[in-house]
C-alpha cells in the first residue's frame, strides 16, 4: 500500500507540473525553440511563397522585409499580372507589370492600394513572425494552458486575444509538448459559431537563425473544408 501511495503521489506530481506551466511560460519556451538567439526583431529576409488553391490559379509571392528599417515589399505573380507593393517607412509605391501608371478601374479590380499593402505587411509579419509576435503590445495571453488532442495528436494550447484597437479574433496556438514547436494555429471571429480557420504547419526551415514552418495548410473550422496550401519555396537573409 505504501508503494502504491508513493507511486500515486509521484504521478500526481508529474501531472501537477504539466498543469502548472502558465501561458507566458509556454510562450517563452516556444520562442526559445523558434528564435533561440532573439533574431526576429532584427530580421531581414526574402521569401518565395507559392499558394496552391483548388478553386484558383497558382499565386507566387516574393516577400522582402527589413524590420529594423521598417521596409516591406511583396511581388505577387498571378495569371498575367505582376503586382509590386512597397512600403519604405511612410512611402508607398505600387506597380503593375513594372509600371506605376495604373488605371483606377484596374486598381480596384485587382485590389491594388496602399491600404492593401499595409494589410499584407501585417499579415505576413504576423504569420511568419509567430510565435514571437505574441509578445507585441495589445496581445492578451491567457494564463491557463490547455492540454488538448487535435487531429490525433496531443498539444499544449495557448489562447490569445487582443485589445480592441488591435483585433477582435480569438486565437489558439498548438505546441508540441516536448519540443514546444508550434505545429497548428487556429482563429475564430465568433467562437460560438465555429467560424474561422485552422492551419497545419510542417517542415521547419531555419532563416536568420529562426525556425519557420515551410508548409501551411489552411482549413475552415466548420466542416474541416480544405482551403489552400502555402509553400515556402525559398528563404534567405538579405545582406
Amino acid at each position: 500500500m505504501k508503494y502504491f501511495l508513493l507511486s500515486i503521489f509521484m504521478l500526481s506530481g508529474v501531472l501537477s507540473n504539466a498543469q502548472e506551466i502558465t501561458g507566458n511560460e509556454l510562450l517563452e519556451r516556444a520562442i526559445a525553440f523558434h528564435d533561440p538567439e532573439d533574431h526576429w526583431s532584427t530580421f531581414e529576409g526574402k521569401m518565395l511563397i507559392e499558394m496552391e488553391n483548388p478553386k484558383s490559379s497558382p499565386r507566387s509571392t516574393v516577400v522582402e522585409m527589413k524590420l529594423p528599417s521598417n521596409y516591406f515589399k511583396t511581388t505577387v505573380t498571378k495569371d498575367n499580372y505582376v503586382i509590386e507593393s512597397e512600403l519604405d517607412n511612410n512611402d508607398c509605391t505600387l506597380k503593375l507589370n513594372g509600371s506605376t501608371s495604373i488605371f483606377p478601374k484596374i486598381k480596384d479590380s485587382l485590389n491594388i492600394s496602399c491600404d492593401r499593402a499595409k494589410m499584407m505587411k501585417n499579415y505576413y509579419t504576423y504569420l511568419y513572425g509567430l510565435p514571437m509576435k505574441l509578445k507585441d503590445p495589445g496581445t492578451i495571453i491567457e494564463d491557463k494552458v490547455i492540454k488538448k488532442s487535435f487531429k490525433g495528436k496531443s498539444y499544449l494550447v495557448l489562447k490569445a486575444t487582443y485589445e480592441k484597437e488591435v483585433g477582435n479574433d480569438t486565437w489558439y496556438f498548438y505546441f508540441d509538448p516536448k519540443t514546444y514547436a508550434m505545429e497548428v494555429y487556429q482563429f475564430f471571429h465568433d467562437e460560438s459559431k465555429n467560424d474561422g480557420e485552422y492551419i497545419f504547419l510542417s517542415e521547419m526551415i531555419t532563416v536568420n537563425g529562426i525556425k519557420i514552418p515551410k508548409v501551411r495548410k489552411w482549413y475552415y473550422n466548420k466542416g474541416d473544408v480544405f482551403l489552400a496550401t502555402d509553400n515556402l519555396r525559398k528563404a534567405n537573409s538579405i545582406d
